[in-house]
């Protein structure tokens, strides 16, 4: 699709942890931890993990215009956030056929561009894009404790809750809050130069890609999320598209162990990576 799409393919482990906060709410379990049921290690879906990077990109390619409103920089806006109405955004894309409507996509929008969509929905549509960055499920190096906790609010919103509370004589409306104390989380992701070529994801996106990584808790700060820090982000780059080794083999060689018996915090682990990286894959860590 274009010259300046990324040459190499490249694969990635991404450590964070989360103290005291809930990094992603399960809505079938009264909005919980996520956990594996069978084991209770935490989770983290690929799509909370999109949707950092999306904001951070979004606010990273702001900038202010002559008449002093907020403009996205061209070819860097983001197609799935909230506001968005799909449909009419896809029909007012031009091209007459179905991958010329794709390429103007790919070129406004660096979510297509990176993480792929379906967009075959509005009068026209445009098919589906094959993303070239995907992500894994994060899952925590051990088991989560999912605790609760009782919170109390001494306003009310309705003159029915208040005159509710003047018989209970200013009792507190109670509600719930869920956390984890401390969790080391591991996220797997895979860069594809061949699926690159097709969305046209350059080396300025994937920058973007890693600098969203690194960055984009710091701009995601809520009550609920307690502290969520990025530990490491260890990535392997091929000297080729096709890759010169198996995803797995180079995951292998990134070994965590523990210190201590409860890990409370992130020094209570030690990340182990073998250097004898295989032949044509190099080793870059950015954190």
């Amino acid at each position: 699709m274009t010259t300046n799409s990324i040459k190499n393919r490249y694969d990635f482990v991404f450590l964070f942890d989360v103290k005291d906060g809930n990094p992603n709410g399960d809505p079938d379990q009264a909005n919980l931890p996520r956990v594996d049921a069978e084991n209770q290690e935490g989770l983290i879906t690929d799509v909370c993990i999109k949707r950092k990077v999306r904001n951070y990109i979004q606010l990273k390619k702001l900038k202010i215009g002559a008449d002093g409103k907020y403009l996205t920089e061209p070819g860097f806006d983001i197609f799935i956030k909230q506001g968005n109405i799909l449909a009419p955004l896809i029909d007012k894309t031009t091209g007459s056929t179905i991958p010329e409507r794709q390429v103007n996509l790919c070129k406004d929008y660096f979510d297509i561009r990176a993480f792929g969509a379906v967009l075959s929905v509005g009068e026209k549509g445009a098919g589906t894009v094959r993303g070239p960055v995907q992500f894994t499920f994060s899952r925590s190096e051990d088991r989560i404790y999912q605790a609760e906790h009782s919170i109390t609010r001494c306003v009310v919103t309705t003159e029915k809750e208040a005159k509710a509370q003047e018989k209970r004589e200013n009792a507190s409306t109670f509600g719930r809050k869920s956390t984890v104390p401390y969790a080391l989380y591991r996220m797997h992701g895979f860069v594809s130069a061949v699926d690159a070529q097709k969305s046209g994801f350059s080396e300025e996106d994937l920058s973007l890609l890693w600098e969203a990584l690194l960055n984009a808790f710091e701009h995601d700060r809520a009550a609920a999320r307690g502290e969520m820090n990025p530990r490491k982000l260890i990535i392997f780059k091929h000297n080729n598209h096709l890759g010169s080794a198996r995803s797995g083999e180079l995951f292998d060689k990134v070994q965590i162990t523990k210190n201590a018996d409860l890990p409370r915090s992130w020094g209570d682990y030690t990340v182990i990576i073998e250097k004898s990286i295989l032949q044509g894959v190099e080793l870059i860590e950015m954190l």
